[in-house]
């Protein structure tokens, strides 16, 4: 099975070029960035039809509420309210003064996730290598926070990490609060936990200006890496809040054998994200090349876990984590 990221970041440079191409020219004024900032979702936005939203209904609803008279603070209002009616985590409205962002795929929901717990697991004397805090715990099961994609991860870092934790019966990686970052550090861990070449899901890219334009599903096969490979069972934690380049990992991981995918729904955000302007100089960023797991259907609105489990509050006041401890008791049965 050919692998096809290199095909999928490639679709991506592609959209992104198109950011170059010019679009109708609209008046620096509040009806003039408002009508720009509308058809730039109109015609490159990709969830539409997942997220169920009328577009031409959301139109009518605020363009009644713009007028030449109105602030900047004003037009702002309005055109974050309107972006906020697609649901997604991916779209925001960047300003000089505001970030317009739509956060209710998490804080809607219970967060399932402590620092103060975190910090108690970890003690004191956790190691640190690439972005990621870890130890082994008292039962000897091998404990890595995974907070962030944001940066590359080192081959040598997670070589390092895994040697370290080779001992251990079970590993557990908590990715809760992962906003996600970047898809080929999420790529990158998970190639670790796979001896074999996994399909783990499919891609589409905007090849028109129509709601439904867009190109063949790709396939993505993730690829074993070819360094030092993770053989005993992993949990991986999730909740609300792992997002984007996250949801993916956890998509992957999905797909391998000897990982369960443990804690609450993720947040989402299955759609690799694309920047566009308006005329005042405010820049619209959006989800538009979908993607899709492989069973090829969408993860933007979550994957669930194999198992749920909620943080309890009685475990709190005793300084447990439930979500932690669940999957410690599911490591130590065989």
């Amino acid at each position: 099975m050919k692998n096809k990221f290199l095909l999928s970041i490639t679709s991506l440079i592609l959209l992104t070029l198109s950011a170059c191409v010019t679009e109708d020219e609209f008046a620096d004024n509040p009806r003039g960035n408002f009508e720009a900032l509308w058809k730039i979702m109109d015609e490159h936005y990709c969830f539409f039809k997942e997220k169920g939203v009328d577009w031409n209904e959301v139109y009518s609803k605020y363009s009644k509420q713009i007028n030449e008279e109105m602030t900047k603070n004003q037009l702002f209002e309005v055109m974050c309210n309107m972006l906020a009616e697609v649901k997604d985590g991916h779209v925001n409205l960047f300003s000089p003064f505001d970030l317009g962002r739509y956060w209710g795929f998490h804080e809607k929901y219970p967060s399932n996730y402590s620092d103060t717990l975190i910090n108690k697991y970890l003690g004191t004397d956790y190691k640190i290598a690439g972005g990621f805090r870890y130890r082994i715990l008292d039962d000897n099961v091998g404990y890595i926070q995974c907070s962030t994609f944001q940066n590359s991860i080192g081959a040598s870092n997670l070589d390092e990490i895994l040697l370290y934790l080779a001992p251990c019966n079970g590993l557990i990686i908590d990715l809760r609060q992962n906003g996600g970052g970047l898809v080929t550090s999420a790529e990158e861990l998970a190639a670790r936990f796979t001896n074999e070449p996994l399909l783990v899901g499919y891609m589409r890219h905007k090849t028109g200006k129509g709601h439904n334009d867009f190109s063949k599903m790709t396939e993505q096969t993730l690829k074993p890496a070819r360094r030092v490979r993770w053989q005993k069972k992993v949990v991986v934690l999730t909740n609300r809040q792992v997002f984007s380049a996250a949801n993916e990992f956890v998509k992957y991981m999905k797909c391998c054998p000897k990982a369960t995918i443990m804690g609450d729904k993720t947040g989402g955000g299955a759609g690799l994200p694309f920047s566009s302007e308006i005329p005042n100089g405010w820049s619209v960023r959006f989800s538009a090349c979908p993607m899709y797991d492989k069973d090829k259907q969408s993860t933007e609105d979550g994957i669930m876990p194999d198992i749920s489990v909620s943080l309890s509050l009685v475990d709190f006041w005793r300084g447990q984590d439930t979500i932690i401890e669940a999957a410690r008791a599911f490591l130590r049965n065989p």
